[in-house]
């Protein structure tokens, strides 16, 4: 069963989305949030698996939402207005669906949910997430260029959309990829999720600063400037005795 979440500034989509999803028994609504202020505050409180997420609400948008997350649940946008179609899947969103909803709609989507699942799954069953050491190498392809790099050669992973941007030496070519893919397989000793766009080799650290709203500032060997997060800095530095 997915524990789901409900943002949407206007009662009356909830109402309607929540009897929808009655249809759907393995979709379980632990709750609701009327702005993505309350919605930020219902995901660190009920640690939901999915969010029906509206995009245009008052103050923030499910955008402005999702770049506050460190770790992002699945994610079905639901909103009146298709020309954010693009940017959300951008955001690897499962889909994307027009007010009002209809229930096909809604049945097609939870069904590409269970596909992913599945996939997981599989993953998961045939070994795909085993940890790699540092002395192992990764196959990087950009255009016609190719490269053996072994993962302590590479300082940073960005994501960029559902691509990672991988930094070694003079190279940043990408993959295909997702950030969050990346870090599961990744030992945690040697890389850290710095904030959501970034997941950094801790050895290739040269400079570390205070940064504002308590969080850090990590220069790279490479020269990169990369933001840790106000609540990563806690773990930052119990791991690095700071």
């Amino acid at each position: 069963m997915k524990k789901a979440l409900i943002i949407d500034d206007e009662r009356l989509a909830r109402s309607e989305l929540k009897k929808l999803l009655a249809d759907h028994p393995e979709i379980l609504v632990v709750g609701e949030a009327v702005n993505a202020k309350d919605g930020l505050e219902k995901i660190e409180a009920l640690r939901p698996d999915l969010l029906f997420l509206d995009i245009q609400m008052p103050d923030q948008t499910g955008f402005d939402l999702l770049a506050e997350l460190e770790r992002t649940p699945q994610v079905i946008f639901i909103t009146a207005y298709d020309e954010h179609a693009l940017k959300a899947f951008e955001y690897n969103a499962l889909d994307y669906l027009l007010k009002p909803v209809e229930p096909k709609r809604l049945a097609d989507a939870i069904h590409k949910l269970h596909q992913q699942d599945e996939k997981e799954r599989l993953a998961v069953a045939g070994g795909l997430r085993n940890i790699l050491s540092e002395n192992d190498q990764v196959f990087v392809k950009d255009g016609d260029r190719c490269w053996f790099v072994k993962l302590q050669e590479i300082r940073l992973f960005e994501s960029v959309g559902n691509y990672a941007r991988v930094y070694f030496e003079g190279n940043k070519p990408l993959i295909l990829k997702s950030l969050n893919a990346l870090e599961e397989r990744l030992d945690e000793r040697t890389f850290f999720r710095a904030n959501r766009k970034h997941i950094v080799n801790l050895r290739m650290i040269e400079k570390i600063d205070t940064y504002f709203n308590g969080g850090l500032l990590l220069e790279m060997r490479g020269g990169e400037k990369i933001e840790v997060s106000r609540r990563q800095a806690v773990k930052f530095k119990e791991m690095m005795s700071l």
